[in-house]
């Protein structure tokens, strides 16, 4: 693994394992790696079960497509953190 990551040290992750009930070592840029990608990993998960790239021939329609789809899931985000509470609901109520 390269890293830029100046430590070199085994690290414990706080877990043991379940067959041999031994801690279970990491490296420490593993352990950063894990800790600071969540995000990035959750987005691509996502990206991946809902993917707007076609098989174009340009290059340029990619990119475009590959930023709206990151604009969306980012606003879809920032949504689902904001309204914990409230739940989507597609029926309108009119009043009379």
């Amino acid at each position: 693994m390269i890293s830029a990551i100046p430590q070199a040290t085994i690290v414990n992750t706080g877990r043991k394992d379940r067959e041999t009930n031994m801690e279970i070592k990491k490296h420490y840029a593993v352990v950063q790696y894990n800790k600071f990608m969540k995000g990035i990993d959750t987005a691509d998960q996502y990206f991946s079960y809902y993917s707007v790239l076609r098989k174009t021939v340009k290059w340029s329609k990619k990119v475009v497509l590959y930023l709206l789809n990151c604009a969306l899931f980012n606003a879809f985000f920032v949504y689902r953190t904001l309204n914990t509470k409230k739940k989507l609901s597609t029926r309108t109520s009119c009043t009379r």
